[in-house]
């Protein structure tokens, strides 16, 4: 399970566990997989991120 202690265990809210987990499964280190795991938290992170991936993908002609 992954830590939601904070500290030097590691910190990921547990509602976005799954997220961190499929992170990881893909390749993610621990640290960037926490990090884009925390940011989608609220809807707005969530939204902002779309809207990023969005971009980006547009930007490489997909």
């Amino acid at each position: 399970m992954v830590s939601d202690r904070g500290g030097r265990h590691g910190f990921v809210f547990r509602s976005r566990h799954r997220t961190y987990k499929a992170l990881r499964r893909k390749g993610a280190s621990k640290e960037k997989a926490a990090r884009i795991s925390n940011a989608g938290r609220a809807f707005a992170g969530r939204s902002r991120m779309a809207r990023k991936g969005w971009r980006r993908r547009r930007a490489r002609g997909r």
